[in-house]
């Protein structure tokens, strides 16, 4: 029974990782992407966010829910990992540890993030450009989103191999192999949004 149970937990942090909370991650990126185009997209995108119907409900059932669970259950998995980089030096290993590694900077900096913008929003404050720019406006809160933001990226895209792994998609080990370098491809791609968005609102 305990056997079965770990089984489900992990196909259910594997799925929530990519749908919803993945697809989420890619949206918020692509929101604060607009910020390269000026404070005003930046705002008009943000705002529109804001007053989707049901906003506070699609947030909890769809948003922090998931990640909650994910979040919780991934320390879980990060802590009673075997990693052997130190024997086994692959790539594949290299990236299991990481995954691990990644997973709790990722924790720790969304948890940060909730609280300097929704629980400000709750409390009265604008999220808007000028939010962003003043938090950014610190080196050490710079340097803490740039590599925040580009754990989380990475999180996301190397956690998309084990999904393929953990639902069947990838079996063979070509597919795997493929699977690898179109992730970091995405790890990439991604991680360039996030950046660019940073640095606008520097």
């Amino acid at each position: 029974m305990a056997g079965n149970r770990e089984f489900v937990n992990r196909r259910l942090h594997s799925l929530l990782g990519v749908i919803p909370v993945g697809l989420f991650l890619i949206q918020h990126l692509v929101v604060n992407h607009f910020a390269t185009r000026g404070a005003e997209a930046f705002n008009k995108a943000a705002h529109f966010m804001e007053m989707l119907p049901f906003r506070y409900v699609l947030e909890v059932v769809i948003i922090f829910l998931p990640i909650l669970y994910h979040a919780i259950y991934g320390v879980y998995i990060a802590f009673t990992a075997k990693n052997n980089v130190s024997n086994y030096g692959f790539l594949r290993n290299w990236l299991f540890m990481l995954q691990r590694v990644t997973g709790i900077i990722t924790f720790i900096f969304i948890a940060w993030h909730v609280w300097e913008t929704r629980i400000a929003a709750a409390l009265g404050a604008q999220v808007n450009y000028d939010m962003m720019a003043s938090i950014l406006s610190s080196p050490f809160m710079l340097a803490f989103y740039l590599i925040g933001v580009i754990s989380t990226v990475f999180h996301f895209a190397n956690g998309l191999w084990s999904f393929a792994v953990s639902w069947g998609i990838t079996v063979t080990p070509r597919s795997q192999v493929i699977s690898t370098y179109v992730t970091l491809a995405i790890f990439l791609a991604l991680s360039i949004v996030g950046v660019r968005a940073i640095f606008a609102f520097v």
